[in-house]
């Protein structure tokens, strides 16, 4: 089973035999993330961040499993109220929270597919693992909290941001493994 979490989708997919087996896509990923983390400032704080700074509390503290230690990060942004620019110190429970909802529509998929999937394919995923890829299978602890939710063994890929990149390339480089695969 891979579950690839890029920006705007999340892709679970039970491989077998170079054929997609059962797959299931979602409008959830790392963008929805970001918008999690945007709205829960908001709401919470009265302050409005940018995307690009809710992706980098998400790279910094983010996280979908409780940290050993939490961390912190200071977030500038504009004061809802007063207008004025403004800086707070959030930490990772908080960002945990933001992106729960993300994170367990996620899970929900992973969990859809395995209920679908054949009795024979899902011992090999017991004894195979699922793999997570994307840049938001970087975010902490994601990989425990499948492992957690689905009593399977999780892990990320080497490399998950370019994972799909590195994966087309060498089959570029295999033609004819390709025509092989793509003529069944």
């Amino acid at each position: 089973m891979i579950v690839d979490i890029g920006g705007g989708t999340t892709e679970v997919a039970v491989i077998a035999l170079a054929g997609i087996v059962l797959s299931k896509s979602i409008r959830v990923a790392g963008d929805k993330m970001d918008e999690a983390i945007v709205q829960y400032i908001k709401r919470k704080y009265n302050l409005l961040i940018g995307e690009r700074t809710a992706e980098i509390i998400k790279k910094e503290i983010g996280s979908a499993y409780p940290l050993e230690e939490p961390l912190t990060v200071e977030v500038k942004g504009r004061d809802l109220v007063a207008g004025v620019p403004k800086t707070l110190i959030v930490n990772s429970d908080e960002i945990r929270e933001a992106l729960s909802e993300p994170v367990n529509a996620i899970v929900d998929a992973v969990r859809s597919v395995l209920e679908r999937t054949p009795p024979e394919l899902s011992a090999d995923i017991v004894d195979r693992g699922v793999v997570l890829s994307g840049g938001g299978a970087q975010l902490k602890n994601l990989d425990v909290l499948l492992r957690e939710e689905t009593g399977l063994p999780v892990m990320v890929c080497e490399n998950p941001q370019l994972a799909v990149v590195l994966g087309t390339g060498k089959v570029l480089d295999e033609l004819g493994l390709l025509r092989e695969i793509a003529l069944r």
